[in-house]
């Protein structure tokens, strides 16, 4: 037994020592502690060290901007953002022009007011679009969405041409069909019900089916759409603005990118199926044939041009195309889809909620919609008609205004980007320009917190609020399909005018705000409907 004990192995660091090597006393104090040292006490000492790096870290980011004296170890206000309260957005807003948090490895800072939001816009030399980290991994990490500079502007470019008037003008009977499909649907919902019923699921699939109708047409089914409107929702979670950096199974990312592959596989069949259709000379119907024919006559135009024999009559396209594959329009289209679908979803809710909370402004809009379609109800409307519902068009324009479905959008720093004479933005931090605060700013909208769509039709707030109406954003990335949002909301709340009466039942929590990616009251909307009778 002596004779294994003496031939065992012992570690070298029991017995170090640093010999005739001549070494300040205070060293050879701390390598004879990190050599007594157990396990733990050394755990705990590089533990206390990343807690420490971790808050210097962040009170050298935070400089002379609003934000807490010092971080929660690691995970800042994360379990807290994960129930996000409108009430702490706009305590955070109000806190200052520029304010901060930090949450896991990433610096937020939260651009609040118009100026300071319209800094971040207006910097695509500092600032790139970045959403959330989930979201290269749900959208696809070559989406152009995520595109920067020259890039971006060409790629856009390309798509100009399917939000031009002619273009929108093509889309409205498709648009108009659904409408009156729901609407019938919804009627048979609330008399199924026999009760007020919260109406927010059932405006998120509405706007669903108007979205796909218009962009990829009829090459999807009822079914899929149906089955997209259920599942948004789970892609809505996964891209919340805090929340898992990784996608973990059984985790709102993981749902989140099984719900996005579903979209993306049945959007690329949409994309095959309108190829061939255009290739056969159909006609343009939806947001994807306009495209995909764009990409027809940008190929002819240069096969013609490299043979030198262009065809009388042959027009050069105003944006030569490349071939897109069906997957890259897959993506882009479903980039329409994210860009639109909560956003106005939210404002659908809102608005008639807000339109059944004020009959005499709806009877109003009523009103001005009959007339427009010469005393006839049920007859369609041509993007003219549209256009010239000065009321409705300023009901809309107030209730974008009243309650932005977008409150923020979040950007990432490129380099360092001086926002301020004295604040810089870190590389590589998250800047959050804010639109609320802007389109409540009571220097140009007087009684901001009122809903008075006759600012938008008979006053200045239009010209005056010009730099304030911050919904669509502004600079390089401005939304594509703003015209087309609110024609669409003027054609459904219009349509509805006529065709439905309904009523608001209001609980204590209608106004109260929910955030879930955009606005919603906390009710969720309890409404029933009834055919109008005229």
């Amino acid at each position: 037994m002596d004779a294994i004990n003496a031939t065992a192995f012992t570690s070298p660091l029991a017995t170090i020592g640093l010999g005739s090597v001549n070494v300040p006393q205070p060293v050879e104090y701390v390598v004879e502690t990190i050599v007594q040292a157990t396990r733990w006490q050394i755990f705990f000492t590089a533990l206390g060290l990343l807690v420490a790096y971790d808050q210097f870290r962040y009170i050298y980011q935070k400089g002379s901007i609003v934000g807490p004296a010092w971080k929660m170890p690691f995970i800042g206000p994360f379990l807290q953002s994960m129930n996000p309260k409108f009430e702490e957005y706009y305590a955070k807003w109000a806190s200052g022009p520029l304010s901060c948090v930090s949450v896991f490895h990433k610096f937020v800072v939260i651009a609040s007011t118009r100026d300071m939001a319209r800094k971040v816009f207006n910097s695509p030399a500092f600032v790139k679009p970045c959403v959330v980290d989930v979201a290269h991994k749900l959208l696809g990490a070559d989406n152009f969405v995520f595109l920067d500079g020259k890039a971006h502007v060409e790629y856009r470019r390309g798509l100009n041409g399917l939000f031009t008037r002619k273009a929108l003008e093509m889309y409205l009977p498709g648009q108009e069909a659904i409408y009156n499909r729901y609407f019938d649907k919804w009627l048979e919902i609330s008399k199924a019900a026999n009760q007020p019923v919260p109406w927010m699921t059932h405006f998120r699939e509405i706007i669903t089916a108007v979205s796909c109708r218009t962009f990829v047409g009829h090459y999807i089914s009822d079914e899929a759409v149906k089955k997209i409107a259920d599942d948004y929702f789970l892609i809505t979670a996964a891209l919340e603005l805090v929340n898992f950096p990784i996608i973990i199974p059984f985790t709102k990312t993981y749902y989140g990118k099984k719900a996005a592959d579903m979209v993306l596989a049945e959007f690329s069949k949409c994309a095959a199926k309108s190829k061939v259709r255009m290739a056969a000379g159909g006609e343009v119907t939806c947001i994807m044939d306009a495209w995909v024919e764009q990409m027809i006559l940008s190929k002819k135009w240069r096969e013609a041009s490299e043979k030198g024999e262009i065809p009388e009559g042959m027009e050069k396209p105003s944006q030569l195309l490349r071939d897109f594959t069906d997957y890259e329009i897959a993506q882009t289209v479903f980039t329409f889809l994210f860009a639109s679908q909560d956003a106005t979803s939210s404002a659908a809710t809102w608005l008639f909620q807000t339109m059944a909370q004020r009959p005499e402004i709806l009877d109003r809009l009523r009103d001005e919609n009959l007339k427009s379609r010469n005393g006839d109800p049920k007859a369609p409307v041509t993007l003219d008609q549209l256009e010239n519902m000065t009321y409705t068009r300023a009901v809309v324009r107030e209730l974008l205004r009243y309650r932005p479905p977008v409150i923020m959008t979040p950007y990432m720093a490129k380099k360092d980007f001086p926002i301020t004479e004295t604040y810089t933005v870190p590389k590589g931090a998250m800047v959050v320009a804010t639109t609320y605060m802007a389109l409540r700013d009571p220097e140009v909208y007087e009684r901001p917190d009122e809903f008075d769509p006759e600012r938008y039709y008979s006053g200045d707030a239009e010209v005056k609020g010009a730099k304030n109406y911050l919904v669509f954003g502004t600079g390089s990335h401005y939304c594509l399909g703003q015209h087309y949002a609110q024609m669409n909301l003027c054609l459904m709340i219009g349509k509805a005018s006529l065709l439905l009466d309904w009523k608001h039942h209001p609980t204590p929590k209608s106004e109260e705000i929910e955030v879930f990616a955009t606005i919603f009251p906390q009710d969720h909307c309890p409404l029933t409907f009834e055919k109008r009778r005229w």
